[in-house]
């Protein structure tokens, strides 16, 4: 059996934060389903730390440890089995041809991870991110994403900067814009998704050519407008319907 040593447990217990995932390249994965998924991706693994023999990893070895030390290196109030320590891999340029979402200072980690699992649904292979949105190798974004994060790519951009240079046409998510199911969507586009407390900022507001609303069906107009993740699973849903029906 494995010890993990102290300089061990200090890099894996930084990855939880933002500046030293990227200082140091690496990300946290945990549980065996999600670990599982990394390791049958293009990410490559750094190190797996595990309390049962459930993986096959070639030229690499699992450390096999006790549960008390899964539970100094895990990011999880339950501890799930393994955490597997992963590279994050540089992106390659941003070419937009086909429906991509962008996210404009989403901060919520799990409705990034759910967003994520989204577009994997959906066929969605690109998010663009505003630099104000949540790193998408946050531990919390990573479980919440279940493995979809090895499918999805997501560039972290200024999304001023994108949104002016494309020749795509442009929807944003805004609760004052036509009803998306009587309007025109076009096959290839984008679809801007605001901060859950305050929308699609004002810089990018001029560069939207049409905003979509998702009406309200029920009678109590006091109730909370739905999360980003909700809105964006409704809006992506109807895009791909209508190119079921042409």
């Amino acid at each position: 059996m494995h010890s993990i040593s102290k300089s061990q447990q200090k890099l894996i217990n930084s990855l939880k934060y933002k500046k030293y995932r990227h200082k140091n390249g690496l990300f946290v994965v945990e549980g065996i389903k999600v670990i599982k998924e990394f390791l049958n991706s293009n990410y490559s693994l750094k190190s797996l730390y595990s309390i049962a023999d459930v993986f096959s990893v070639k030229n690499q070895t699992v450390n096999i440890i006790s549960p008390k030390d899964l539970k100094k290196i895990s990011f999880l109030n339950s501890p799930q089995v393994a955490v597997g320590v992963f590279k994050i891999k540089t992106p390659k340029p941003l070419k937009i041809k086909d429906l991509t979402l962008a996210l404009d200072g989403v901060k919520d980690p799990g409705n990034l991870g759910t967003i994520i699992r989204l577009c994997d649904w959906f066929g969605i292979k690109k998010i663009v991110c505003s630099e104000e949105t949540v790193d998408c190798y946050n531990p919390k974004v990573v479980q919440a994403s279940m493995g979809s994060l090895t499918r999805v790519k997501l560039y972290y951009q200024d999304l001023k900067a994108v949104l002016s240079q494309t020749s795509l046409p442009i929807y944003a998510a805004d609760m004052n814009g036509q009803s998306i199911y009587k309007t025109e969507l076009d096959k290839k586009a984008i679809l801007l998704m605001g901060s859950e407390s305050h929308g699609i900022s004002y810089p990018l507001q001029a560069l939207v050519e049409n905003t979509l609303s998702i009406p309200q069906f029920g009678k109590h107009k006091e109730t909370d407008s739905l999360n980003v993740a909700m809105a964006t699973s409704i809006m992506l849903s109807e895009f791909k319907r209508r190119t079921i029906e042409r």
